[in-house]
């Protein structure tokens, strides 16, 4: 009686077979020698076991490519699927570089643009493996693969903020399809073996390369050493995100006493302005076990940013960097914190900001570059987040970068200050030199120079510590200050007391953002 669907059976395992070879061994061989695993290899290190269900399986390349050359594409050279990460539903699609060096055929960038569409409607993360030469250019009649690709492109857009998108880059990406890792929320880069590149001359060694993207053009938000720690970094990742806008992240009992007092946060900071300490020393005491899973460490570094937890709550830090450049704003911090608003307030993931800037880097050159208006997307992006928001004053609170960190009348939930707070419209050695430079002049000529400058400068300073603040406003600069021992317990108290927070915006169809 089953004879007649035998020979169906024998043709669906002969495709398995196909599909498990990928390219060959050779090609698997030449693949494992360049430090890369194989695109399934990949998925089975990603995906708990046995939770991997593929989806397109059957899909071959059938056009005739332009030298007559028939070639196997198993799979059309994508594996995906939906699977659980430590035990999370995921859909995840890999690049197989075996079969014809990855690139996207004409019924590849179908394939992709249904499981993106799936995902986004079935409200599962998108975690995507890149190792493709480019588009496969041989093909005749390649106008449907291109459309193929802009209906990939458009899904992967519109899913945008609905479920979070990693994607990690394990070896070259060249063409249009390099779009995709300029499109998703955060890109993880395989340092020996990643490559960027649009298109066009290349002109340095460095050009797409994992440092070029993360130093020079800010695309990259993680580095790693291979394809096995590019996966456990993505899976990390995930444990700070929802699986889509409309939950929150899960809280989980990290062990750490959410009430801790941390006394060894009164020795970070030194008491000389002149003198510089390393934010991350302040932020790994305070969040749950030292843990911080920063993003673009190394672009804009004087803007940090990343995901911890604190009581087990995930949150969002945004925090100026006193040790590089004295924490100052400049157009990379600008658009550095920007971006991570946007995903934050996407995700429902609250944002505490920790303050201790010098403002917006003045003068011409900057002005040229546009430093106005890459701060007015800071202003306009934090007036527009309704998620968790608290700021805490450390020391220097400056001009606009006090408004854009959120000051107390950009309102954010709670606004806490250390006793070391500074408030002024610009930093205090810019009001020295402004206002008594008559004097100076004076003392220099009388060799009393330094004496008179930190003089009127610690006076300055006093007026504007936070503990003088009565004297010289009647709105709250902060809510409270409070011990720095304390901060820990501060924000998780106003994470406690803020957690089911519902703010409304003004009604309109979108907000204009600033160019």
């Amino acid at each position: 009686m089953r004879e007649w669907i035998n020979g169906y059976l024998k043709k669906l395992d002969t495709n398995r077979q196909e599909n498990l070879a990928g390219g060959g061994p050779e090609r698997i061989e030449l693949q494992h020698s360049l430090g890369k695993l194989t695109a399934r290899e990949r998925i089975e290190k990603l995906a708990d076991p046995n939770s991997f269900d593929e989806i397109g399986s059957l899909v071959r390349d059938e056009r005739d490519p332009f030298d007559g050359k028939k070639r196997p594409s198993p799979a059309e050279g994508i594996v995906m699927g939906n699977a659980r990460v430590n035990g999370r539903p995921v859909m995840v699609f890999s690049l197989d570089f075996t079969v014809m060096s990855g690139s996207l055929g004409d019924q590849a960038a179908w394939k992709l643009a249904d499981i993106i569409e799936i995902a986004g409607k079935k409200k599962m993360p998108i975690v995507g493996m890149m190792d493709s030469a480019g588009e496969r250019l041989s093909l005749k009649g390649g106008n449907a693969g291109m459309h193929g690709l802009a209906k990939l492109i458009r899904n992967y857009c519109l899913y945008s903020g609905v479920v979070p998108r990693i994607m990690m880059l394990l070896g070259p990406c060249i063409g249009s399809i390099a779009a995709l890792p300029g499109l998703a929320d955060f890109l993880i880069i395989n340092q020996k073996t990643g490559f960027l590149w649009l298109g066009g001359e290349i002109k340095s060694k460095e050009a797409g390369k994992a440092d070029f993207h993360m130093q020079k053009a800010g695309q990259c938000d993680v580095i790693v050493d291979s394809d096995e720690e590019a996966i456990e970094k993505t899976k990390e990742l995930l444990e700070y995100l929802p699986q889509s806008c409309w939950e929150k992240p899960l809280t989980i009992d990290t062990g750490d006493d959410p009430e801790r007092a941390e006394e060894s946060l009164l020795d970070v900071m030194p008491n000389n302005p002149k003198f510089t300490y390393d934010i991350h020393e302040i932020i790994e005491k305070v969040v749950d076990n030292g843990k911080f899973y920063e993003t673009k460490e190394d672009w804009a570094s004087h803007l940090v940013t990343g995901f911890a937890r604190i009581g087990g709550k995930v949150v969002g830090i945004v925090a100026n960097n006193p040790d590089e450049m004295s924490g100052i704003f400049e157009i990379d911090a600008a658009d550095k914190y920007d971006r991570f608003m946007y995903f934050l307030n996407s995700f429902n993931i609250p944002l505490i900001t920790l303050v201790d800037s010098t403002a917006y880097v003045p003068g011409d050159r900057w002005e040229r570059a546009g430093i106005l208006r890459h701060g007015a997307k800071n202003l306009h992006t934090y007036s527009h987040v309704t998620s968790q928001k608290i700021t805490i004053v450390l020391r220097r609170a400056y001009g606009g970068a006090n408004i854009t960190m959120g000051c107390s009348r950009m309102c954010p939930d709670y606004i806490f200050g250390w006793p070391t707070g500074e408030f002024a419209p610009t930093g205090p050695e810019a009001i020295v030199y402004a206002i008594f430079h008559k004097e100076l002049a004076e003392a220099k000529k009388a060799g009393n120079y330094d004496e008179l400058y930190d003089s009127y400068l610690s006076v300055l300073k006093e007026q504007m510590n936070l503990m003088n603040a009565k004297t010289w406003t009647s709105w709250y600069i902060v809510q409270e200050p409070i011990d720095p021992r304390k901060t820990r317990s501060k924000i998780y108290r106003a994470l406690l007391a803020t957690d089911n927070k519902s703010e409304s915006l003004p009604e309109k169809k979108g907000a204009i953002k600033p160019a």
